[in-house]
C-alpha cells in the first residue's frame, strides 16, 4: 500500500492508523472541528488506503455486469455507481465504486481487494478487459458534496447513497412503500464524493491550498448518514441486511454469482440480521470498540444478540454507532455494548433496517396429502 502523496503542513500533528490504515491520518488533533470543517466548510479527507483500479477494453461494461450485481453494460460516462461480488450464497465478497470515463472503467476498493482482484482475473476469459491496478499513481481524496477547485482530479465519484437505483429496492424502515428515498433519511444531508486524483499532480500542490480533516471525520458523518462501510461486513454478510441493494443491486439483470439466494430473500424471505444506528450514553467518557458483542433480554435473560460495527464521537450528535443484530429484536428494545471485565455501555437503537418488509411473493401453501405420502416413504 503506497504512502499518501497528498503535502501535510509543517509541524502537521496527524495521527496516523493501524493495519491498513497505517498511511492513512485519522485526524490532525480536533477530530471534533475537523468533522464540522469537512461537513460544512469544504475540507478534503485522505484516503491513501483506497486501492484505484483501471478496468479498459471493449467489453468492460458488459462483462463486470455479468459477474457483480449492479447493472452495467449500459452505464453512461461520468455516473456514478457501485457493485458488489458476492459468493454462491450471497455473502458479499467484493465492494467496488465505479465511474466509467468513455475509455476506461475506473473502480475503488478497499475491502478484499486482493481476493477481488483475483476474481476478476480469473472470470476474463476471451473478453476484451484489462484490469489494471494504478494505486501507486493514483490516490483517493474524500469530500463532502464537492471536491475543492485548486485539487486536481482524474475521476470524481459521486456517492449515490442514500437515493433508490433504477431496479433497486430500499430495505430501509422508512423508506417502505417508496420507490424513492425518504427525505427524512439521513443520508441525504452528506452527499459523499471520492476524487482519483493523480499522485504526481498531488505532490505539485501546496499544503496551504486546502482545509484538511482526518479519516476519523469521514467516519464519524459516514455513520451519522446510516452509510454501511466495510466495518459493518464480515463473513456472513447478505445486502439486505445492511440495505446495500438501494445502491449496489440490481433485481432484474439477470444471473450472477449469488443472484438466486439475493433473490431468494427478496422474494420469499427475510434477512437474519439487520443494521442498525446506535445513540450510546456519553456520560461515562468511555466508548465501546467496534466489534464489542451488542446484548439484550431475549426469552427472559440477557444474550448476545450482534455485534457495533462502527463507532465513533460526532460533533453535534454525541457517541453514535452502527451494529448489526438479530432480526427478531424489537425495534423498542434497549441495548447494551459489553466493555469487557463486566462493564457496559447502554444505548439506544435507531432502526435502520426493517425487522419485517413485504416480499413481493408468498411462500407456497402447504400441501397436506403430499406431506402425508412423504412421513411414510
Amino acid at each position: 500500500m503506497s504512502a499518501s502523496s497528498l503535502p501535510r503542513p509543517l509541524g502537521s500533528s496527524a495521527v496516523f492508523g493501524t493495519e491498513n490504515l497505517v498511511h492513512t491520518p485519522l485526524h490532525y488533533g480536533g477530530p471534533l472541528r475537523e468533522q464540522r470543517a469537512l461537513a460544512e466548510k469544504n475540507a478534503i479527507v485522505d484516503l491513501a488506503h483506497l486501492r484505484v483500479l483501471r478496468l479498459s477494453g471493449a467489453d468492460r461494461l458488459t462483462w463486470l455486469n455479468s459477474i457483480t450485481t449492479q447493472k452495467l453494460d449500459t452505464l453512461a460516462p461520468g455516473v456514478s455507481t457501485e457493485t458488489l461480488v458476492l459468493d454462491p450464497n450471497g455473502r458479499i465478497e467484493g465492494w467496488l465504486r465505479l465511474i466509467d470515463d468513455g475509455e476506461a472503467l475506473w473502480a475503488i476498493s478497499d475491502f478484499r481487494t486482493e481476493e477481488t482482484l483475483e476474481f476478476l482475473r480469473s472470470m476474463v476469459f476471451m473478453m476484451r478487459v484489462t484490469i489494471d491496478d494504478v494505486s501507486d499513481d493514483y490516490q483517493g481524496i474524500g469530500a463532502v458534496r464537492a471536491l475543492p477547485e485548486a485539487l486536481p482530479r482524474t475521476q470524481v465519484w459521486s456517492d449515490p447513497w442514500p437515493h433508490i437505483g433504477s431496479g433497486s429496492a430500499s430495505y430501509a424502515q422508512l423508506d417502505l412503500g417508496h420507490d424513492v428515498a425518504s427525505t427524512e433519511h439521513p443520508g441525504l444531508e452528506t452527499p459523499f464524493v471520492i476524487g482519483i486524483v493523480s499522485r504526481q499532480e498531488l505532490r505539485s500542490t501546496s499544503a496551504t491550498d486546502f482545509s484538511v480533516a482526518g479519516f476519523d471525520a469521514w467516519e464519524a458523518l459516514r455513520i451519522a448518514a446510516w452509510r454501511p462501510g466495510t466495518n459493518e461486513i464480515d463473513h456472513k454478510s447478505l445486502v439486505g441486511e445492511l440495505d446495500l441493494l438501494r445502491t449496489g443491486v440490481h433485481l432484474a439483470k439477470g444471473c450472477y454469482r449469488g443472484q438466486e439466494a439475493v433473490a431468494r430473500v427478496h422474494n420469499l424471505g427475510q434477512p437474519p440480521r439487520r443494521l442498525v444506528f446506535v445513540h450510546l450514553d456519553g456520560s461515562g467518557h468511555i466508548q465501546p470498540d467496534p466489534g464489542a458483542e451488542v446484548l439484550s433480554e431475549v426469552r427472559g435473560a440477557r444474550r448476545s444478540v450482534g455485534h457495533l460495527t462502527s463507532v465513533a464521537l460526532h460533533y453535534d450528535l454525541g457517541p453514535i454507532g452502527l451494529a448489526v443484530i438479530k432480526r427478531n429484536i424489537s425495534t423498542e428494545a434497549p441495548l447494551s455494548f459489553d466493555l469487557g471485565e463486566g462493564n457496559e455501555v447502554v444505548g439506544t437503537q435507531e432502526t435502520i433496517v426493517a425487522p419485517q418488509r413485504e416480499n413481493r411473493t408468498s411462500l407456497p401453501g402447504r400441501n397436506r396429502d403430499v406431506d402425508m405420502r412423504n412421513q411414510h416413504r
